[in-house]
């Protein structure tokens, strides 16, 4: 019996020094830590928990359906460049002339600007990029803009080859030669896989970190062309397809003056290519569980515009955004409605929100969710949405915006235009045409029935908002030869 009771003793101290302990490490760390996960060209219905059906991403699905899915969320621009600007600044690319020529000081991300990891970095939190940054047109980088780190970011905006070495093209009929080169990741070896390069990175950034606050801003370069995935993820989709071919009919249909667009989700690479980012994205958040981080740390997934489904010319394509009209290039819905979720632990759940919000609003939002001084001292366009996350009342009614001055009509089909979205209603200014187009977003959202002569007043209304807008930003315009 007295040698019963000291045991007992024993394993009574040891379970208080246990959780004592844990307590301990985790005070460590007493603010919440970000993952901003973003995915390049990566369209609105290209997961499964969006309704894709070809496509596969069981860690992206598994997390979506912990969070909070914005069923309308946008990029800020249609195209890369100007749509990491809004998301890095908080502020309309067209503010800076991007994309566009307008003077010394436009179409360039500034060193000068207060960005997303500056506030972060400020408030304590160690700074973490790895991917594809696309804004060094002034030879800004993301050490330049607050981030401690940086892996492979710099003026490259697609790998020549997923494939390492990643700066020099494998095929000649993939495109992308003419890319400039990727820094930061020569430490890979000859065949490695870039997104998983990037992941590790991220894995072992993590690991270092646990025990202090961190922001990670992952910006992979998939799923961008080059169209290149890992060949055991190719012959699955193969597979797949020989079990379910798509129709034997018309894979391409015209709608409008947008070019062609792709009907049905088939491509095998592209399937691969998100299969190897859902991996990437299932890596992280299993080590944030390992690690006793899930529940200390905010994760947002998004991606910088719509998938590319349209072409102007013969090029290959990646995927359909339908029901959505057209893809990237377009400030149609299928070029600037992205996937998008927050989960934020102890405050989001399985749940969805159809309130509007565009990329300049992660900046405010994200401060706000770790309570973080603004430190944005210029004009910030975004809107925080944090209290759409905690399940209030969404109070964010304003029209957003999008500026297209620079068409690539032979490449992605598109004309130059201005877009404006307030309420249900949203208005496409073709202004070098005269030509204006109304829908209602809430009814059509394939874009479909042009309301412009039906609804002359809600025309006139949303017109004259895009012209005040342009003014106010001093939006590009190029000039007819």
């Amino acid at each position: 019996m007295k040698n019963i009771i000291v045991l007992l003793l024993v394993f009574g101290c040891f379970s208080c020094v246990s959780p004592k302990r844990k307590t301990e490490s985790s005070a460590k760390n007493d603010k919440q830590n970000v993952i901003f996960f973003l995915v390049d060209d990566f369209g609105w219905m290209d997961t499964s928990y969006q309704g894709s059906s070809f496509y596969e991403t069981p860690n992206i699905d598994k997390i979506a359906n912990e969070s909070m899915r914005f069923n309308q969320a946008y990029a800020a621009h249609p195209r890369c460049v100007p749509s990491r600007f809004a998301m890095i600044t908080g502020k309309y690319p067209a503010r800076m002339a991007i994309p566009g020529k307008g003077g010394k000081d436009s179409g360039k991300l500034k060193k000068t600007e207060f960005g997303m990891a500056k506030a972060f970095k400020k408030g304590g939190y160690t700074t973490f990029f790895a991917g594809k940054w696309h804004l060094a047109s002034d030879e800004v980088y993301p050490e330049d803009q607050g981030f401690d780190y940086n892996f492979g970011g710099g003026h490259a905006g697609a790998p020549k080859s997923y494939f390492y070495p990643y700066n020099i093209q494998k095929n000649k009929k993939n495109g992308n030669g003419r890319e400039k080169d990727i820094k930061g990741l020569e430490d890979a070896e000859e065949g490695d896989y870039l997104t998983d390069h990037l992941t590790k990175k991220t894995l072992s950034f993590i690991n270092e970190n646990k025990d202090k606050p961190f922001f990670v801003y992952l910006s992979h370069y998939g799923v961008h062309t080059p169209f290149e995935g890992k060949e055991v993820h190719k012959k699955h989709y193969k597979n797949k397809l020989k079990e379910n071919p798509v129709s034997s009919g018309a894979q391409f249909d015209k709608i409008g003056d947008t070019g062609e667009t792709k009907l049905y989700q088939d491509n095998v690479t592209y399937a691969a290519m998100i299969q190897s980012v859902d991996e990437s994205f299932g890596k992280i958040t299993d080590l944030l569980e390992e690690l006793g981080l899930s529940e200390n740390t905010i994760i947002v997934f998004t991606s910088d515009h719509g998938g590319l489904s349209n072409r102007g010319n013969k090029r290959k394509l990646a995927t359909s955004n339908l029901p959505l009209r057209a893809g990237k290039g377009h400030n149609y819905e299928g070029g600037i409605r992205i996937p998008m979720f927050v989960k934020w632990p102890g405050v989001t759940s399985d749940s969805s929100t159809n309130t509007v919000v565009t990329g300049t609003d992660y900046y405010p939002t994200l401060i706000e969710m770790v309570n973080l001084p603004n430190q944005q001292e210029q004009i910030l366009d975004g809107v925080s949405f944090s209290k759409v996350l905690r399940g209030d009342k969404a109070d964010i009614e304003r029209p957003i915006f999008w500026h297209s001055p620079m068409p690539r009509p032979t490449s992605t089909g598109d004309r130059a235009n201005t877009a404006v979205r307030k309420g249900d209603y949203k208005l496409l200014d073709f202004y070098e045409e005269g030509v204006v187009e109304l829908y209602n977003i809430s009814t059509d959202i394939s874009e479909k029935k042009d309301l412009s002569d039906q609804m002359p007043k809600k025309r006139n209304e949303l017109l004259n908002l895009i012209k005040n807008w342009r003014k106010e930003v001093n939006a590009f315009i190029k000039k007819k030869n």
